[in-house]
């Protein structure tokens, strides 16, 4: 028996798998489409995702990113501003995942704290959200400049943006008047 060259039998199943011209493919079944799930309560979204953004910002404005040195090994840094992505990079990154953020502050389901749905039926919750999309937008553009002057203003939105928010939601004495 003899054997056939592995570049002919390579054409050879290259021709077998390729449809004729003219054939139609064949249709890939649909994916399922994906739906939103909700992992965190309230708390927990802020002290996960937006506090330690908004503290790469808040940190941003008291001293220029640029000036803060890489870590010994960037990859394993837990400071933001020293890691690979560090310097402004973190800032530009941390501004991004603040408006991505706040798509997450608006998923129906997720819940407060105390057990209590998230207000977003409050004429005033998508307002804020909105105010946090525009401060976070300012935050990227001025994180984006380079100027210390810029992220300082910008700082200075998202930290009214937050506190519009935390005033009328965050800051009650007990954990049970939150979120109503």
């Amino acid at each position: 028996m003899s054997r056939i060259p592995t570049v002919i039998l390579a054409l050879a199943l290259v021709g077998v798998c390729q449809a004729p011209a003219g054939a139609k493919a064949a249709k890939a079944p649909l994916a399922t489409a994906m739906k939103p799930e909700i992992a965190a309560d309230l708390r927990q979204l802020m002290r996960g995702i937006l506090f330690p953004n908004s503290n790469v910002i808040f940190f941003a404005q008291e001293e220029d990113p640029t000036k803060v040195p890489p870590a010994k090994d960037p990859s394993l840094s837990p400071n933001p501003l020293a890691s690979t992505y560090g310097g402004w990079t973190a800032v530009e990154n941390s501004a991004k995942a603040l408006s991505e953020a706040a798509n997450l502050l608006i998923l129906p389901g997720r819940k407060c704290a105390n057990g209590l749905p998230v207000p977003i039926n409050n004429p005033d919750w998508p307002k804020f959200v909105q105010g946090l999309r525009e401060a976070s937008a300012e935050t990227y553009q001025a994180a984006q400049s380079k100027n210390m002057d810029n992220i300082l203003t910008a700082a200075g939105d998202l930290s009214t943006a937050c506190s519009n928010c935390h005033d009328k939601w965050r800051e009650k004495t007990e954990l049970s008047d939150r979120c109503k």
